[in-house]
C-alpha cells in the first residue's frame, strides 16, 4: 500500500460571472494577499488593474538586450575590421567610425536577434515556465474554466494564508464551491 504526500496548495473559489470575479479580485488585493491569480475563459477588460498586477520588467529586460546586441556587433565589427585585419577600400582610413554606415546592417540584425532571444528566455523565466503539470488541474471543477466559469486561486504560499481564514474570506466574497487544493509531493 502506498500512501502519497499531500501539500497544500490553497484554495480554489468559482465566481459565477464576469462582475462578480472582477469585484472579487478587487477584495482579494484590498485584503493584502500577494500570492493569487483569476481564471478566466477569456480576457477581462481591466482584471490587471482590479488585481494590482504591476507593470512589467520584460520590456527593461529587452531594451538591454537588445542593447547588448547592438553592442556585440560594433565590437565585432571594429576589432575586426580595425584591429584584426584592417581593410583599406578607396584610401579610406581604417581607424575610427568611418565605415559606420556600413555597419548598420549587422548591428539591426544583432539587436532584432537578442531583442528576439532576450524576450523568450525573459519571459519563460519571469512566468516560471516549463511547467509541466499545476495543482491546479487537479481539481474536477477547474476543468470548466475555459469553457464559462470564472475562478479566483489563493495560494497556501501567500503569507496571509490560512486555512480557516481564507476560505471564510473567499465565501464572504461571493466564492461558491470553495476547494482545498492540493499538490503530490
Amino acid at each position: 500500500m502506498s500512501t502519497t504526500l499531500k501539500r497544500v496548495h490553497g484554495y480554489l473559489a468559482e465566481f459565477e460571472s464576469v462582475h462578480d470575479l472582477y469585484h472579487a479580485a478587487e477584495h482579494v488585493r484590498d485584503a493584502g494577499y500577494s500570492r493569487w491569480d483569476c481564471h478566466s475563459p477569456f480576457p477581462i477588460h481591466g482584471l490587471d488593474v482590479a488585481m494590482g498586477v504591476k507593470r512589467s520588467k520584460l520590456p527593461w529586460i529587452v531594451f538591454f538586450g537588445g542593447a547588448a546586441g547592438t553592442t556585440t556587433a560594433f565590437l565585432l565589427q571594429w576589432i575586426t575590421q580595425n584591429i584584426i585585419y584592417p581593410t583599406v577600400v578607396q584610401a579610406k582610413p581604417t581607424v575610427g567610425v568611418w565605415s559606420l554606415p556600413a555597419w548598420f546592417p549587422v548591428m539591426f540584425e544583432l539587436t532584432v536577434l537578442f531583442s528576439a532571444f532576450t524576450t523568450l528566455f525573459g519571459l519563460l523565466a519571469l512566468i516560471g515556465l516549463p511547467r509541466l503539470n499545476h495543482p491546479i488541474f487537479a481539481s474536477k471543477r477547474f476543468a470548466k474554466f475555459s469553457d464559462d466559469t470564472f475562478f479566483v486561486c489563493i495560494e497556501a504560499r501567500d503569507p496571509k494564508f490560512s486555512q480557516e481564514g481564507t476560505k471564510s474570506f473567499l465565501e464572504k466574497i461571493g466564492g461558491k464551491n470553495v476547494e482545498l487544493v492540493e499538490d503530490d509531493i
